[in-house]
């Protein structure tokens, strides 16, 4: 059975970092992009970022600069790090997984374009 566990979310003060993490078990995270999408309380789902297998990254507008995904496949593991927190991210953050990154090819931003397997999320909260 496939699993995507995100850990890492808390509270934060604005200006201040997070890592968080999206372990895989049940498939061979090597031969899978990851994906991070976040929700804020009444918004739709947007996306932060993705990594490809090969390593290549995307990222939406607002994070480019402050935020930083990587993986590590020896440990089934992607981060993402998260620098220069702004109360407007506050949101639960996914990650999700698929054979390629989506990507709008206008923006360039991370999009769902049907993910395979989806983690249950974790909160992060930047607040004073």
């Amino acid at each position: 059975q496939v699993q995507l566990v995100e850990s890492g979310g808390g509270l934060v003060q604005p200006g201040g970092s997070l890592r968080l993490s999206c372990t895989g078990s049940g498939l061979t995270f090597r031969y899978y992009a990851v994906a991070w999408f976040r929700q804020a309380p009444g918004k739709e789902r947007s996306g932060v970022s993705c990594i490809n297998t090969d390593s290549t990254t995307f990222y939406s507008d607002s994070m480019k600069g402050r935020f930083t995904v990587s993986r590590d496949n020896a440990k089934n593991t992607v981060y993402l790090q998260m620098n220069a927190l702004k109360p407007e991210d506050t949101a639960v953050y996914y990650c999700a997984a698929d054979r390629f990154c989506g990507v709008d090819h206008v923006s360039g931003s991370p999009v769902d374009n049907g993910m395979d397997y989806w983690g249950k999320g974790a909160l992060v909260t930047v607040s004073a």
